[in-house]
């Protein structure tokens, strides 16, 4: 089934008057499964943007990285990605427990410019239980993971639809060497947001 607009985005729509122009989105952009585009776009993708939110609606926004394709498309109602080793927190995790509700953004800054948004519901999973499509994807392609695997998020497609390329810059990719799971201060920056210590509180 099709979105055709929250209440909200109705709301909204009435009071700026874009009725018309959401109406065309709605019937030309929003699918309920992803097209072969779709799927081809994703499988060249080296990040994903993953939106969750807890019980209380409570808000993360947390990107992923991997080589290209490291978003499995199972099939066209059905995308799985690793979750690799990172700082401990499970925010993501944490928020997908409370509340299944999901949503992706795929941009192909190096390319097209196109961006790609899915929405769904998330279930994470154990290596040692993982749902039968996702187990006989990994034994039959044997992708090449960056790391070691904490866990799967298997997500069930519900809406996906496009981001126009009119505002997305064009990059350009540089060579960085990444040292997938490493838990070295200084490859992972991970203190660069903090303040140096003021020697007058030593």
């Amino acid at each position: 089934m099709v979105n055709h607009g929250t209440p909200g985005e109705r709301e909204v729509q009435t009071q700026l008057g874009s009725q018309v122009r959401a109406g065309r989105f709605y019937e030309r952009q929003m699918c309920d499964r992803l097209s072969e585009k779709m799927a081809g776009l994703i499988r060249r993708q080296e990040m994903v943007f993953v939106s969750t939110a807890d019980a209380r609606g409570n808000c993360d926004c947390s990107p992923r990285f991997g080589k290209a394709g490291f978003v499995l498309v199972l099939d066209d109602k059905t995308l799985a990605y690793p979750e690799y080793r990172g700082n401990g927190v499970f925010a993501s995790l944490g928020n997908i427990r409370e509340n299944p509700h999901v949503g992706l953004a795929f941009v192909d800054f190096f390319d097209t410019t196109v961006g790609l948004h899915v929405n769904g519901a998330a279930h994470s999973y154990l290596s040692t239980g993982l749902p039968l499509a996702l187990a006989s994807y990994l034994e039959g392609e044997s992708p090449a993971l960056d790391s070691a695997v904490e866990c799967w998020v298997v997500i069930t497609v519900d809406e996906a639809y496009i981001h126009c390329s009119k505002h997305v810059p064009l990059l350009e990719k540089k060579d960085k060497l990444i040292t997938w799971g490493t838990d070295d201060p200084l490859a992972k920056s991970d203190d660069y947001f903090q303040s140096s210590p003021n020697p007058a509180t030593q």
